[in-house]
């Protein structure tokens, strides 16, 4: 069900780019650059592509095991902690407030408090800057088992975007996009805009060919029978990334430069926007008009008339299962970052 008075019309993109590979700092101001860019365009709504802070750890398919223990270390100390809008998450919160840019940001999250679990994450952070949540992908998939910790249920959510007229926006991570039950979660929350973010599959060996396709079919999947608009951001890989491997794990040959495939598709799966692939950083971006899914729902409606509940019943479990998931401060400003955001907001205006 859309908003009252609603604004139905913006422009919104994916950015298709590449982080500064294990270099947290440095792509945290890559991030708040293109979300002034956005702005810039007049865009209201910016999804990025999977764990984009501080890359994607693609030597996770390339190395033995006991050789990536040192790397997946690193990892850790360049993921990034979202509760309590500590120093990882202000000057991007900060970004937002000035620009009015909503973004939903794929991070490799850290567990606060000194921890070192962590998580595939999408924050989602709206035009005033406010952090509105975060999810965690349910299934870390093959040897990113390795890496994060499994997200569950409290976290399976749409959250309503003021930047956008108070839609719901909701967002799964790669190949989480393929389980049916998490899709029909945010489906049954009435989601009206879903954030699919990806890796550069296609740059991977055994992929090549199939990858892009694979990307395709589930994002136009998802915006058929979910009947929503689909912003789908995805990296390329750089020499940052390759480099990196390189100097820190040895040589390799099975991931290669370039790769990636981002759109914005209509719910009917025509392309708005893309798809564009490739190592050219670019924000692929288009105008969506939730006024359309009037005329959509006349044919399908997965939140209504077609999920026949008398014969498909259908529940997921909503239960925060981690700690720091059960903190009702969870996303509450420190008391020092609070006057550190009341000092920005000063110089802004």
């Amino acid at each position: 069900m859309a908003p009252p008075n609603a604004t139905t019309k913006f422009k919104v993109a994916a950015v298709h780019a590449a982080p500064v590979f294990m270099y947290k700092a440095a792509t945290i101001k890559k991030v708040v650059r293109l979300i002034e860019e956005a702005a810039a365009d007049e865009i209201k709504l910016l999804v990025f592509p999977e764990t984009f802070i501080p890359g994607y750890p693609y030597w996770i398919e390339c190395y033995p095991p006991l050789k990536q223990v040192s790397a997946l270390a690193q990892y850790a100390d360049e993921s990034v902690v979202v509760e309590n809008q500590g120093d990882d998450m202000r000057s991007i919160q900060d970004a937002c407030r000035r620009t009015g840019v909503a973004i939903n940001l794929g991070v490799s999250e850290r567990m606060g408090s000194g921890g070192h679990t962590l998580f595939n994450s999408q924050v989602a952070i709206d035009g005033d800057g406010s952090i509105l949540g975060v999810h965690r992908k349910l299934q870390p998939t093959y040897v990113e088992r390795m890496v994060w910790a499994q997200g569950n249920g409290s976290t399976l959510k749409n959250w309503p975007v003021a930047a956008v007229g108070g839609y719901n926006v909701g967002g799964l991570a790669c190949w989480e996009n393929t389980m049916n039950g998490a899709r029909q979660a945010l489906i049954a929350q009435g989601q009206h805009i879903h954030a699919g973010a990806w890796p550069a599959l296609s740059t991977m060996a055994g992929f090549e060919g199939v990858a892009d396709a694979q990307i395709e079919a589930l994002m136009k999947a998802h915006a058929l029978t979910a009947q929503v608009f689909v912003i789908t951001a995805s990296n390329y890989v750089d020499d940052t990334c390759l480099d990196w491997m390189r100097e820190n794990l040895g040589e390799q040959d099975l991931v290669k430069a370039g790769g990636g495939w981002s759109s914005v598709l209509h719910p009917f799966c025509a392309f708005i926007a893309g798809p564009h692939t490739g190592a050219e950083e670019k924000l692929v971006q288009g105008e969506i008009d939730l006024a359309q899914l009037g005329a959509v729902k006349v044919w399908i409606d997965a939140a209504g008339h077609y999920q026949r509940p008398d014969i498909l019943q259908f529940s997921f479990d909503a239960r925060p299962h981690w700690a720091d998931e059960k903190m009702a401060d969870r996303f509450k400003p420190q008391a020092a970052g609070d006057k550190a955001l009341e000092e920005e907001d000063g110089k802004a205006q």
